[in-house]
């Protein structure tokens, strides 16, 4: 069984009944988003131990398993890396995601977020040989891990491990692609050199390539009125050679539409294309405050618990708005009912699990800053 086209369900970002409750997934809406997408060709999904608190591996279960025979469709999950302790974790870890998603083998199974000190992690538990035991006694048909640091590590763990391992999920979007922190070209090019697979995750970077400021929106309408701005986005990764799926976090129908319709209709990236995103990547990276994309690894590492993500979410949309007061609500807001942006001890903890390398408590306390001394045009530098 092998994936149809590129195109892969991403499910951690489900769409929810309660956008305060990451377990409360709308099963219904899923249901009907899962419809769709199987009737129209497509057939990857992708979760993890840890997406919406364990209910994605769930709601994959009564939307996808107990619906669809097993040959139709692909399933990928993930190892919590993070929470593994000892050897014997792992076991246990493999066990209970089976039984939530109610299969007996995945299709494609990584270890999860492999940066710096979740390297070292796995190594403890030997996450990278048991999941070479998974594919030889059949439990997994591919194996592999999810990336999120530098091309140095990424070489590291290459050297050591990628004889036997068939993919790499690599963040890559065109905003990252020449990024010196991501890294993302060259992370891309040492899997082409050691002949693995690359499956794309954050093609829209948690939403920042979509979620655009007006101007910016204008040049893609300018451009091509015709295409989404996500269409764009995703067919720059897709039109990569070794990039065999590309995944979408999808919690509205109509990004899924969208969606769908790149993929079934797909073209690769043009010259003038490819160009033109190029000017883009630099436009837009001039413009963000924080180039963060929202993953939450942060808050999970965090003593405090401040809802990181949300904070600098805020902060870019005032800094592109600063002619409006309504995000400083949102500021006041957000600190009442979670934790306040000013409660960080600047620990550090935090920075060493960013997928996105953001020194953190120096930019919450821009963030602070921000809100408490009023908006001002956003800096020329």
């Amino acid at each position: 069984m092998e994936y149809k086209k590129k195109f892969g369900f991403g499910c951690m970002r489900l769409p929810l009944t309660d956008k305060d409750n990451p377990a409360s997934v709308d099963q219904e809406l899923f249901n009907q988003m899962v419809d769709i997408y199987m009737e129209k060709g497509f057939n990857y999904f992708d979760t993890s131990y840890a997406y919406h608190n364990g209910m994605s591996e769930e709601a994959i279960r009564k939307a996808v398993v107990e619906r669809y025979p097993r040959e139709s469709y692909l399933i990928c999950d993930k190892m919590p890396t993070w929470a593994l302790t000892c050897e014997e974790d792992n076991d246990k870890f493999v066990a209970e995601m089976l039984d939530r998603l109610g299969i007996d083998y995945f299709d494609v199974f990584f270890v999860h977020n492999i940066n710096v000190p979740w390297y070292k992690l796995a190594e403890n538990a030997k996450a990278f040989e048991y999941v070479k035991k998974m594919k030889e006694d059949g439990i997994a048909k591919k194996i592999g891990f999810s990336f999120h640091d530098n091309s140095k590590l990424l070489k590291e763990v290459l050297d050591k491990y990628g004889d036997f391992l068939d993919v790499v999920q690599l963040e890559l979007n065109y905003l990252d692609w020449e990024d010196p922190s991501i890294e993302a070209h060259k992370c891309y090019d040492l899997c082409v050199e050691f002949g693995l697979d690359v499956y794309v995750m954050e093609p829209l970077k948690g939403g920042v390539i979509v979620n655009l400021p007006d101007d910016i929106k204008n040049d893609f309408n300018d451009f091509n009125p015709e295409k989404s701005i996500a269409s764009l986005a995703l067919r720059f990764c897709a039109s990569l050679e070794n990039v065999k799926i590309v995944l979408c976090g999808m919690s509205k129908m109509d990004d899924m539409l969208d969606n769908c319709n790149t993929f079934e209709n797909f073209e690769a990236l043009t010259d003038e294309e490819s160009d033109f995103l190029e000017k883009m990547a630099e436009k837009l990276n001039s413009r963000l405050a924080v180039p963060c994309s929202e993953c939450g690894y942060c808050i999970k590492a965090c003593p405090e618990m401040i809802p990181i993500p949300e904070y600098f979410s805020l902060y870019n949309r005032s800094k592109n708005q600063p002619e409006s007061n309504i995000y400083r609500n949102y500021f006041d807001k957000l600190a009442d009912e979670k934790v306040p942006a000013d409660e960080c001890t600047y620990c550090g903890t935090c920075v060493d699990y960013c997928t996105q390398k953001i020194e953190i408590p120096d930019e919450l306390e821009k963030v602070c800053e921000h809100f408490e001394d009023g908006f001002s045009a956003y800096p020329s530098d």
